[in-house]
Formats: C-alpha cells, sequence, structure tokens
C-alpha cells in the first residue's frame, strides 16, 4: 500500500478487540510524516496554547505581541483555543483567538495561593462578560495535584456559574475523577476530561483502545452531558514511562490515530499540546519539553 492510495482515515481502521486505529504497518517513516502533514492539514478540533517560549515559564509576563504570532500560526489547523489562565498575558490568548474567529476554552489556573485564585477567577469572569469565553475551565487538575478541597473547587464553580449564567463551565481533570467525585458532573455543564495514555505506560500498539475506554469511563459518570477530551497527547522524545516509549515515530502515530478516531466519532478533542516548551521539565522529567506538534523554534517537527 502507498502512501497515495492509504492516506484517507477510513482505510484500514481497525475496529476489533484491540482497536489500534490505522494500519500504519506498511508505512515507512517518510510516508507517516507525510500522512502526519495531511492530517494535521485536515484541522483539529482543538489545540492547547502553549504560551512560554525558550527561556520564559509560567509567572513571567508575556506580551500581546507574542501571543498573536503563535495565534496566527495555528488558525489554519484549529477551531479551537484552549488556555489555562487568566493573568500573566493569558488574558489575550481568547481576545486573540476571537479577534481571528477562532473560539475559546479559557482556563483560570486554581492553586494553593488564594491570592492568585481570586485574580485567576476576577479575569476568567471579565473575559466572559466581555464576551470571549465560549467555554470556561475553572481550575485545571486541582484535585489530582491536592491543591484544593473538593469543597473549595465546587465553592469556585458554583460562583463562576452564578455569574456568567449563559457560559458553558466546567472543570479539568484526569477522565477518572469524574467517576470518583459525582459532584463534580453535578455542578459542571461539561464534562471536561484529560486522556494519557502515555501516563499510564501504555503501549502505542494500544494507546488509542485506552484512551477511548478513558473517554468511555468519562461518558459513564456524565450522566447525558458532554464530554469533551481536553488533553491528550504523545511526546515525541526524550524518556519512557513504563512500555509508552517517547519518540518521533509513536508521536506521529498517535496524532494520527487520535485525529482519525475523533472525526470518525465525533468526539472534541484538544491536542496537547501546539508548540514544545523547555519549562516544562520538573514534574514531567525530560519528555515535558517535547509534546508539541511545533518544536520550541515555532516549525512544525514533521
Amino acid at each position: 500500500m502507498s502512501y497515495r492510495e492509504g492516506h484517507h482515515f477510513s482505510l484500514n481502521f481497525k475496529d476489533n478487540e484491540t482497536n489500534t486505529g490505522i494500519d500504519f504497518s506498511e508505512y515507512s517513516i517518510e510516508e507517516l510524516k507525510l500522512l502526519w502533514r495531511t492530517t494535521l492539514k485536515k484541522g483539529m478540533h482543538g489545540i492547547c496554547f502553549s504560551m512560554y517560549e525558550d527561556g520564559q515559564k509560567p509567572g513571567d509576563m508575556i506580551t500581546e505581541q507574542q501571543v498573536e504570532r503563535r495565534i496566527q500560526i495555528l488558525k489554519p489547523y484549529t477551531k479551537w483555543i484552549r488556555s489555562f489562565s487568566c493573568i500573566e498575558g493569558n488574558e489575550h490568548i481568547p481576545r486573540i483567538a476571537k479577534k481571528y474567529g477562532l473560539k475559546t476554552m479559557v482556563g483560570a489556573w486554581l492553586g494553593d495561593n488564594a491570592e492568585k485564585n481570586e485574580k485567576e477567577i476576577k479575569a476568567l469572569l471579565q473575559l466572559a462578560k466581555e464576551g470571549y469565553v465560549d467555554i470556561a475551565a475553572v481550575g485545571n487538575e486541582v484535585l489530582y495535584r491536592n491543591d484544593l478541597t473538593l469543597e473549595e473547587l465546587l465553592g469556585f464553580i458554583k460562583r463562576v456559574k452564578n455569574e456568567i449564567p449563559d457560559t458553558a463551565v466546567g472543570y479539568v481533570d484526569a477522565y477518572y475523577e469524574f467517576t470518583k467525585h459525582p459532584e463534580l458532573v453535578e455542578v459542571s455543564d461539561v464534562i471536561l476530561s484529560n486522556c494519557y495514555p502515555f501516563w499510564e505506560g501504555c503501549p502505542l500498539q494500544y494507546s488509542l483502545k485506552h484512551m477511548q475506554n478513558m473517554y468511555d469511563q468519562a461518558k459513564s459518570a456524565a450522566n447525558g452531558k458532554k464530554v469533551i477530551i481536553t488533553e491528550t497527547g504523545w511526546p515525541s522524545q526524550e524518556g519512557s514511562e513504563g512500555e509508552a516509549h517517547s519518540n518521533e515515530e509513536n508521536a506521529i502515530k498517535y496524532f494520527i490515530n487520535t485525529q482519525a478516531w475523533s472525526s470518525r466519532d465525533n468526539v472534541d478533542v484538544f491536542y496537547f499540546s501546539s508548540f514544545d516548551e523547555s519549562w516544562k521539565v520538573g514534574d514531567e522529567g525530560d519528555v515535558g519539553a517535547y509534546w508539541g506538534l511545533w518544536n520550541k523554534y515555532e516549525k512544525l517537527k514533521f
């Protein structure tokens, strides 16, 4: 099978017990890179916005010009942009995304700093009232990090819902948190689920099926509410996590499979991430810097 014959999503997509996705067995690495490019050009539902250049990190003030340059790069490939914070320059993301006709999932970053949490919530509410927020994400993996109690988190979500009743409001966390905490489902308009087969050490061969199982678990907990995959991805170099190996070929295949499945089954996915970010090597180790579809110089990887 040549690349020319085999680049359509529907061809050789395996629906069986293992559900490995596209049959890549006869693709050379160069053909895989071409298929990756073709997949990207078809467009994504959404992508997570990578804010920081080399030498920058959370806490640094980021300029409007830097945000606009990166959104201009992403615009041809996506319908939605997801941001993670509403302060320190992050407030530019939804404003500029809207300027370019993109939809926005806007996150307020909540942690263990009460003063910063208040700034984030107020900034999110202001952006929403100005019309820049399509989905408000109140916190990201707060319970996973144990930064707030469930009661504190629910209080923030309810406050945001009360103040912007015409905007969809949810909370982002690992898929299993919604099974553990049905109160999150009850208070949310949409269920915002992070699904990472890589971080659970799943081999690439079984990663699509594993992600589908993660999505199904969140869907089972959602009581009929819409489930959005707010993050999924695969790093392109450095270390491994169990049987999940970080390399170019696996990153290419995972992206193609994710987009093929989400397109076919009409699942809203925000891919993680847009650009490589060097600062992300702390808790995640070396692989943290290599989740982007673009490298740190803002060039497409493949």
